[in-house]
């Protein structure tokens, strides 16, 4: 996708750069297109720690950002994130395993941080748009600016990018919507001498520089630690578990010898962290035809009637048919064929590859945290 120029003259776009091969070659191309570039990096992770492998906006990606935007001879700014991303990230993360939700991070990093710190910087430097490394289309519909699936959909970020709002979408760009696949990416990398060119994509979780997340929200929430029970939906005892961060809904292993209960598979339908107790149930009868979501972000004019569409309620599903029926708090979702939404978790309402909204998943009363 080419950013356009205003009124034929350059425009003024601040890149968000993680220090990886997306977000650099954004840079590049932008200012190869003719457009006055101005690089932003936000730091993370305490500059004086190692963040692990894999992880990004810390120590070297902070130096590879630089080094990419003096080789292209743009300016590049790196903004102390730290604390914001420990209280609306890492924070939260763990609140919501403690409250027996199955959290999305990513979400809240780019609406917590990224598209908030950033976009209140691009407009204070007076840029007239902002461009991120994210693989989603950025679409001039006939009602307005509309948020699509890319054409790679091996790199289909759109999901993690459902609350993005109205307003920011008019000010974000993302110029590697329309890129074929990550090879070509890594070319034009390539092509414009940028020393990242070979550099390997970030992981999920990237705040975790120890261990696993298991650790991380113990840590946090001790009360969560140490064995526990597993139980059926009557509540009787069926087994025991060494942890339970270790499970979430829909999730059927680790559960041992309750795996299996009068000849029918078993699978996690609920949690309590408080009592540390994982709840069982037959997997064939553990679906549900409806869910209600809350803090639903949409991208169109809702029906207050409701409209049909499809959903995808994790980051890799297939998406299926379902009716969205908006309500004062959120919205309740009717699913054509039963699922088994996770708690936490994303639903993403899509018209074919344009996201029309989304909320996150409630957790029902009868599985509460105690």
């Amino acid at each position: 996708m080419r950013v356009k120029k205003r009124k034929g003259s350059a425009m003024r776009i601040l890149v968000a750069m993680s220090g990886g091969v997306d977000s650099s070659v954004v840079a590049a191309r932008l200012q190869a297109e003719g457009h006055e570039v101005i690089g932003a990096t936000l730091q993370l992770y305490d500059s004086r720690g190692a963040a692990k492998k894999g992880a990004c906006c810390a120590g070297q990606d902070i130096r590879d950002a630089r080094a990419v935007a003096d080789r292209l001879g743009f300016p590049h700014y790196v903004i102390d994130a730290e604390r914001r991303f420990q209280d609306s990230v890492i924070e939260r993360f763990a609140d919501a395993y403690a409250a027996g939700e199955t959290p999305v991070p990513c979400v809240a990093c780019n609406q917590g941080v990224k598209f908030t710190d950033l976009l209140g910087l691009a407009k204070e430097i007076g840029a007239d748009a902002m461009a991120t490394g994210h693989y989603v289309r950025r679409v001039e519909g006939p009602q307005g600016v509309e948020l699509h699936r890319p054409v790679d959909s091996a790199r289909d970020q759109s999901w993690f990018l459902f609350a993005t709002t109205r307003e920011q979408l008019e000010f974000l760009r993302f110029p590697l919507g329309d890129m074929p696949d990550k090879a070509a990416v890594r070319d034009d990398a390539e092509k414009f001498g940028l020393v990242v060119a070979g550099k390997p994509d970030s992981q999920d979780l990237c705040f975790v520089s120890d261990g696993s997340y298991v650790d991380l929200v113990e840590r946090m929430h001790p009360e969560m630690a140490g064995p526990g029970e597993i139980v059926d939906s009557a509540g009787q005892v069926v087994g025991h578990h060494e942890g339970v961060m270790r499970f979430t809904v829909g999730q059927s292993k680790r559960l041992g010898n309750a795996a299996r209960l009068n000849g029918e598979r078993q699978m996690v339908v609920g949690v309590e962290p408080g009592r540390r107790r994982v709840i069982i149930g037959p997997r064939e009868h553990s679906f549900v035809s409806s869910l209600s979501v809350r803090d639903v972000n949409w991208l169109v004019d809702a029906p207050p009637e409701g409209l049909s569409c499809h959903v995808q309620m994790r980051a890799r599903e297939v998406p299926r048919p379902a009716r969205i029926v908006p309500t004062a708090d959120g919205a309740v979702v009717h699913l054509t064929e039963p699922a088994m939404p996770a708690p936490g978790q994303a639903c993403v309402f899509y018209d074919g590859t344009r996201i029309l909204g989304g909320g996150f998943i409630r957790r029902e009363a009868n599985a509460s945290a105690a």
